[in-house]
């Protein structure tokens, strides 16, 4: 047993328009990856399975009402220790109905959202993100990142 990996998980939503643009928002302030761009994400906490959390976070983050039914999982990534969260699986949830219009809820974490095409994201958009969902686009439901493929891509700090 002391040997078993630990991970932290987090979901990741891809809420997306009749017109195929995603939402993203931009980092700000958090001390991590600020002034980068992302989906609505976060932490799966104690005792709460992903789509729960997945749900909490669209309402705390961008304070839309999303149901179970309107997730669908479209990808799960795993990568190595890099950072002081350590090893982690990343979850990745396709939503294309939800209740409410989307806005920043949290301003003092978030400076920055906008719709955007997934084939034209921004520069400064968090790499591991963009990959994951370029392969959800071409059906592959998972990806595994070592650190060679971390360390190449600057934006991260390898701890």
């Amino acid at each position: 047993m002391k040997n078993r990996m630990v991970n932290a998980v987090a979901v990741y939503l891809i809420l997306r328009r009749l017109d195929g643009d995603i939402l993203i928002m931009r980092r700000f302030n958090t001390g991590y990856m600020d002034g980068m761009y992302h989906p609505c994400s976060g932490h799966v906490e104690m005792r709460e399975l992903p789509t729960e959390a997945m749900i909490r976070e669209a309402k705390e983050e961008i304070g839309i009402v999303l149901k179970r039914e309107d997730l669908a999982l479209i990808h799960i990534s795993a990568r190595p220790k890099h950072d002081e969260t350590g090893n982690r699986i990343d979850m990745f949830y396709l939503a294309t109905r939800w209740r409410g219009r989307p806005k920043i809820m949290e301003s003092d974490k978030c400076d920055d959202m906008r719709w955007s095409s997934p084939d034209n994201l921004p520069e400064n958009f968090v790499p591991h993100m963009a990959h994951c969902i370029a392969l959800s686009r071409n059906g592959i439901l998972c990806s595994e990142f070592d650190l060679t493929w971390i360390k190449s891509h600057t934006v991260y700090e390898i701890k």
